[in-house]
């Protein structure tokens, strides 16, 4: 057990030692007030409820005194209210009686036979005066003699007060006991208290050696909190309610070029005007006045170097143990380098910026120039192939094989541009017209693009693994494109395959995006040529091996990249392609899930 620990229970004895004594005599006087008051109450009830019995035998017999006046010709109205108040007062004074004795069930038990006795009395002088009313005196005299032949109650009525006066016997013998047992308590207590008057004086003198000692331990352990307060690297300073300097580190005082041993110096005057903002200042007084803590409050400050500092302030109002007035504590962290590191990157930032919107720029000028030159080209193009028509049909029979194969080729080439033009068209239109986002079903617009695939290769044998597709938010116009490419690219490039073997497959990826692929046993490609596979009119075959423009992939891309995703391939040559793009996974409103 630890010197605190002994301490502890030390105090806890001495408390409740102090709690016996000085209780158990309040205790003891205080029980033996309320046993004083309790036995006064019980004599005042106990005189009540025999005054109670003798008002009822009172009562009773007085009306009977009044009936037998009444008989002998005493027919003032006094002796007619005297006779007649029996039915009046003592049934209300027997239920007050009955309440009274309700706590003892030997008074409880006499008190049914002695309401059976009064009762029976009411009722046969009631019966006497009827009876006298009637004219019928012998009648009445009988019923008197009955009453008291056939109801005694005065034995009733002694034996109750008998019991009574016992039970206030007994209350006041216990009383004196108790009285007796709060002498002996009392006594002991008086020894007690002595006792532990003299264990207090012992225990004080040794208190105070401890406390020397413990005061000397907190000396030591207070200096060794200023030395750790003064190794600290960043700056911390305590101020009065004043904002004048109780005490500060050598890190502040280096800081701002102060000397760490001066007290009660101003905050405005440290650091020559470094701490006269008047918003800081301001907030500070709230954090003493209205215990608001101030966190990461950023400021410049020149200090006594020459050279502006991006600073961090906190502070936060500290109570003294004493109840004295409160200090404030401040610290300051200095954040130069990575203001300047966030000034580096926001001007980055506004470079790239200003590098994006010359891109969206340029990119637009070429979609515009895309459209219009595919527009601008179509005149002369009309007029090369409607120019070679005519010149046929002039030469008539006339032409020659080698005129012939001219106007052929002429008229090939003016055939094959419009169909690059359409396709130019096409792609510009891809980048400029708004998404209509709706929930659109994957694997709808696959079985249309498979179907539209099959249907310009009758007669080969393709085998198809496609797996259940998921519904995505897009524009069905624009998904239903890329399908119909990378579909109709899987059926043209497996071509030379005897049984052709296209795989569609979807994932999620580790972001929640959805990621389809196709994937192909055909003729694949050279991955050192894959930047070129997506871009406008590159392509990876001859036109003789596999016919095509080469702009299909590239609407891929652009469809794909407008609904947030993107695209890639993977294949190898002779052994097939895998081509893979992403969408997000959002709900019906765009939002990501």
């Amino acid at each position: 057990m630890t010197t605190r620990d002994i301490m502890r229970w030390r105090t806890v004895g001495l408390l409740l030692a102090m709690l016996i004594i000085v209780g158990l005599p309040y205790i003891v006087t205080l029980q033996g007030a309320r046993d004083t008051e309790q036995a006064t109450e019980w004599v005042v009830r106990s005189t009540e409820v025999k005054s109670l019995a003798y008002r009822i035998a009172y009562v009773v017999h007085d009306s009977e005194a009044a009936t037998y006046r009444l008989l002998a010709g005493d027919v003032n109205d006094a002796t007619r209210v005297r006779a007649a108040r029996v039915g009046q007062e003592v049934l209300p004074l027997l239920r007050q009686l009955r309440r009274m004795t309700r706590d003892n069930p030997d008074q409880q038990a006499l008190m049914g036979s002695l309401a059976s006795s009064v009762n029976g009395r009411v009722t046969l002088m009631k019966q006497a005066l009827e009876r006298l009313r009637q004219g019928n005196p012998d009648g009445a005299r009988q019923s008197l003699r009955d009453a008291d032949d056939l109801f005694e109650m005065n034995a009733q009525i002694a034996s109750f007060v008998q019991i009574e006066d016992n039970l206030l016997l007994q209350r006041q013998t216990a009383a004196a006991q108790q009285s007796r047992n709060g002498r002996i308590v009392l006594s002991v207590t008086a020894l007690a208290q002595l006792l532990l008057l003299t264990i207090i004086v012992i225990t004080s003198e040794r208190q105070i050696g401890r406390r020397q000692l413990a005061e000397t331990r907190e000396g030591r352990a207070v200096l060794r909190s200023q030395l750790i307060l003064q190794a600290v690297r960043e700056p911390i300073a305590l101020f009065d309610e004043n904002l004048n300097s109780l005490l500060v580190n050598n890190a502040f005082s280096e800081l701002y070029g102060m000397d760490p041993r001066q007290r009660s110096i101003p905050l405005v005057q440290i650091g020559k005007g470094a701490w006269s903002d008047g918003v800081l200042l301001q907030r500070l007084n709230d954090v003493l006045l209205r215990d608001r803590e101030l966190w990461d409050h950023e400021l410049v400050q020149r200090t006594v170097d020459g050279i502006d500092r991006h600073v961090v302030i906190n502070a936060r109002r500290l109570q003294q143990q004493d109840g004295g007035t409160p200090a404030l504590l401040l610290t300051v962290s200095d954040v130069t380098t990575r203001a300047l590191a966030e000034q580096q990157v926001n001007e980055l930032n506004r470079q790239l910026e200003g590098k994006v919107a010359q891109i969206s720029d340029v990119n637009r000028e070429l979609e515009a120039f895309s459209y219009s030159v595919s527009h601008d080209l179509r005149a002369p193009l009309r007029h090369i192939a409607g120019f070679a028509r005519k010149l046929e049909q002039h030469l008539g029979d006339r032409i020659d094989e080698k005129s012939a194969h001219y106007i052929e080729v002429i008229a090939g080439s003016a055939q094959r541009m419009a169909v690059l033009i359409d396709d130019l068209l096409v792609f510009s239109r891809l980048g400029r017209g708004a998404l209509r986002l709706q929930a659109v079903d994957m694997q709808s617009l696959l079985d249309e693009a498979r179907a539209l695939a099959e249907s310009g290769v009758s007669g080969r044998r393709i085998v198809w693994d496609v797996a259940p597709l998921p519904m995505v938010i897009g524009d069905e116009n624009m998904l239903r494109t890329v399908w119909q490419n990378l579909l109709g690219n899987a059926v043209k490039y497996t071509g030379h395959c005897e049984v052709a073997r296209i795989a569609v497959s979807v994932r999620q990826g580790r972001n929640g995006d959805y990621e389809f692929t196709v994937s192909d046993n055909g003729a694949g490609f050279d991955m050192q040529y894959a930047d070129k596979l997506f871009g406008v009119f590159q392509r990876l075959h001859r036109a003789s091996e596999f016919p095509g423009n080469g702009i299909g992939l590239a609407n891929v891309r652009r469809i794909v990249a407008r609904h947030g995703g993107r695209v890639w391939a993977e294949a190898e040559s002779g052994r097939g392609a895998h081509f893979h793009f992403s969408l997000p996974a959002t709900d019906a409103a765009g939002t990501r899930t």
